[in-house]
C-alpha cells in the first residue's frame, strides 16, 4: 500500500504509529474533451466575462460571495493566517457505537497499516473495536484540511472514513414530512418481510459486476476495430398505474420460491452428477486360503 500519510493514532495513553493509504480507486474509462475537427484535446481557459478576455492564473484572487455579485477578497497570506496546524496525529475525541453513524456521513474511505514494529497495539485496538461494536471519532489534518473521521474495522484491518460534517449533509425533514402519518398493515409488513428474506444471502462484492463499464469498454473495442455503431431508438415507456400492494408482494414472494426452488435443483443436480463421476468405493474381501 502506498502511503500518503504517516503519523499517530493518540487516545489516552496510547501512540500507534500507522501509515494511510487510498482505499477507492475509480476503474471506469475517462474520457477527454476533443476539438471536433482536428480531434485534438481542447485547452480550459480563464474568460473574465466584465473584461471580455482570457486572463491568467496570476491575476486572479480568491473571494467569498456574500450576496448577489458582492465578494470579499482574501489574500494568500490572510487564508494562511487560518491554516490548521500539519499535525501528524489523529486525535481520537471519543468511541461511538458503530451502527449509530448514518452511512451519509461518510465521505472518502481510507485505510490505516501499522508501521513498523505497531503491529501489537494497531491488533489491540483493531480487536477492541471489533468486539464492543464500536468505532472511533478523531480529527485529522490532511491536505491543509481538518477532518472529522471515524476509524473502524475492516476484516483485520483499520479503515478510516473522512466524515462529512453536520452542515454538509442535507436534510431530509421534508421526506420525513411526507411520510409522517403513513401506516402499513400487520399481513403487508409481514409479506414484505418474508420477501426480504427469500431474497436474502450474503454480501459478496465479486458477485456485482459493473456492467456499464463491460459495454463500454466493448463499445470502444468496436469502434476501434472500425465497426459502424447502430444506435436503436429507444421505445416510449408507457405509464402503467401503481399494482396492488398485497397483489405484487404475493407475486413477488411466489416469484422468488420459484427461483430458489431451482437454484436448489440445480446445485442437487449438480452434486449428483459428480458423485456419478466419482469412482465408486469397493467392499474390502477377505483372501481364501
Amino acid at each position: 500500500m502506498r502511503a500518503i500519510w504517516k503519523g499517530t493514532i493518540s487516545f489516552g495513553l496510547v501512540n500507534i504509529p500507522v501509515a494511510l493509504g487510498i482505499a477507492t480507486q475509480r476503474s471506469d474509462p475517462k474520457f477527454r474533451t476533443l476539438d471536433a475537427k482536428t480531434l485534438q484535446p481542447i485547452k480550459q481557459q480563464l474568460y473574465s466575462p466584465a473584461r471580455d478576455e482570457v486572463i491568467s492564473r496570476d491575476e486572479t484572487v480568491k473571494g467569498y460571495e456574500v450576496a448577489k455579485d458582492r465578494f470579499v477578497v482574501l489574500t494568500e497570506e490572510e487564508l494562511e493566517s487560518v491554516a490548521v496546524e500539519r499535525r501528524r496525529t489523529i486525535d481520537i475525541l471519543s468511541f461511538v457505537d458503530a451502527a449509530e453513524v448514518d452511512p451519509v456521513y461518510y465521505d472518502r474511505t481510507y485505510y490505516l497499516m501499522p508501521q513498523e514494529g505497531a503491529e501489537k497495539p494497531y491488533a489491540l485496538l483493531l480487536e477492541a473495536l471489533a468486539e464492543t461494536g464500536k468505532a472511533a471519532i478523531g480529527k485529522l489534518v490532511l491536505s491543509g484540511k481538518e477532518h472529522l473521521v471515524l476509524l473502524r474495522p475492516s476484516g483485520r484491518t483499520l479503515a478510516i472514513e473522512l466524515l462529512f460534517y453536520p452542515e454538509d449533509v442535507r436534510s431530509k425533514a421534508e421526506i420525513e414530512e411526507r411520510m409522517e402519518g403513513v401506516k402499513t398493515t400487520k399481513a403487508e409488513l409481514e409479506m414484505a418481510k418474508q420477501l426480504v428474506e427469500s431474497l436474502s444471502e450474503p454480501f459478496d462484492p465479486s458477485a456485482y459486476e459493473n456492467e456499464h463499464k463491460r459495454e463500454l469498454m466493448q463499445l470502444i473495442e468496436r469502434k476501434q476495430a472500425g465497426e459502424v455503431i447502430e444506435v436503436p431508438a429507444e421505445a416510449p415507456r408507457a405509464a402503467t398505474p401503481a399494482p396492488d400492494l398485497m397483489s405484487a408482494l404475493k407475486a413477488s414472494l411466489e416469484q422468488a420460491k420459484k427461483a430458489d426452488g431451482g437454484a436448489k435443483r440445480k446445485r442437487r443436480a449438480s452434486a449428483n452428477g459428480a458423485a456419478k463421476k466419482a469412482p465408486g468405493k469397493r467392499r474390502a474381501t477377505k483372501a481364501k486360503p
